[in-house]
């Protein structure tokens, strides 16, 4: 017996000295995919506390047709908190709180359930792999997630606007909207939450993948860890090129499961009506707060996710 084979029988599996592949390597082939589904939804359920405030602000002001009722963020969350004090502005916390979870799971786990599928025998994805393995986290947590729970959040603070609200919580909500409408009325705008997790994760995945990988430099380690705050700062930036991308998507999906959904035939023609009656402007309602909303989600979900996989590439061998 050599003395690396005699090393090798005594070093702990998360040990990394001496190791090419450092924490990824001791990973057992689907362990990754299941660490990814625990740290995301870990992740999600704390991220979503921090930043409600500003997704209810934003969902305010993309409902807020032409003549609107708010002149800006800080007047929709003036009015909030003057009219319900400021538990308003957490209205319909509960359902993101209920779907925050499963969806972060869905999408982190997914990501690395096909970057692990994806990637070379280092572990690096090409650029195409990285948007595709985004896409594929978008599409799934869309499907499996987002619709159902935005379509419920989105008619929960549509309700508020009204003169005598009718839901009395989330399950009394969620009961009226599956007997008014069926299971049908919880997956109001499916397509166009596809296009916009889908290309949202797609943005997301790449910025990040892409930066990393320059941090790291050609040939280093993919599983060499980064610092917090750079991962951070990296998360900001990917957020925000994903609001860039993709708001037209968000304004449309929004429209598509609030209360008067059912004005639009499709999604498409819900893009056609906004176009015709509020101009191109309108598919940019909401931009400034779901930019600060999304920059601080993103910054801070991947500052949570990598520290939880981190943690449990040391303890889950």
């Amino acid at each position: 017996m050599t003395k690396d084979s005699r090393l090798a029988l005594f070093r702990r599996p998360w040990d990394t000295h001496g190791d090419v592949g450092g924490y990824a390597a001791a990973a057992a082939p689907g362990a990754k995919g299941l660490k990814g589904i625990v740290a995301g939804g870990i992740t999600g359920g704390i991220e979503i506390c921090i930043t409600y405030p500003t997704e209810y602000v934003k969902t305010q002001l993309q409902l807020d047709e032409k003549v609107g009722k708010y002149k800006g963020i800080a007047d929709c969350a003036k009015q909030t908190v003057r009219e319900r004090g400021v538990k308003g502005l957490y209205r319909g916390l509960s359902v993101l709180v209920y779907g925050s979870i499963p969806k972060s799971a869905v999408r982190f786990g997914a990501f690395e359930h096909f970057k692990r599928n994806m990637s070379d025998e280092r572990g690096v994805l090409s650029p195409a792999g990285r948007l595709l393995c985004g896409l594929g986290a978008g599409i799934s947590e869309a499907i499996l997630v987002v619709t159902p729970m935005e379509t419920v959040k989105v008619k929960f603070i549509n309700d508020q606007r009204s003169a005598n609200p009718k839901f009395r919580g989330f399950l009394h909500g969620v009961g009226e909207i599956v007997r008014e409408q069926g299971l049908k009325g919880t997956y109001q705008g499916l397509t166009a939450t596809i296009m916009k997790q889908g290309s949202n994760q797609a943005i997301r995945f790449y910025v990040m993948e892409t930066l990393k990988g320059w941090y790291r430099g050609p040939g280093a380690d993919p599983s060499k860890p980064v610092p917090k705050l750079v991962v951070g700062a990296f998360g900001a930036f990917a957020g925000a090129a994903s609001v860039l991308g993709n708001t037209p998507l968000d304004v449309i999906k929004t429209r598509m499961q609030g209360l008067e959904a059912s004005k639009y035939k499709n999604t498409f023609d819900c893009a056609r009506q906004i176009w015709v009656h509020e101009g191109p402007r309108a598919f940019y309602k909401g931009t400034i707060p779901r930019m600060s909303r999304v920059c601080l989600d993103v910054a801070i979900t991947f500052m949570i996710y990598d520290s939880f996989m981190e943690f449990f590439n040391k303890v889950w061998p």
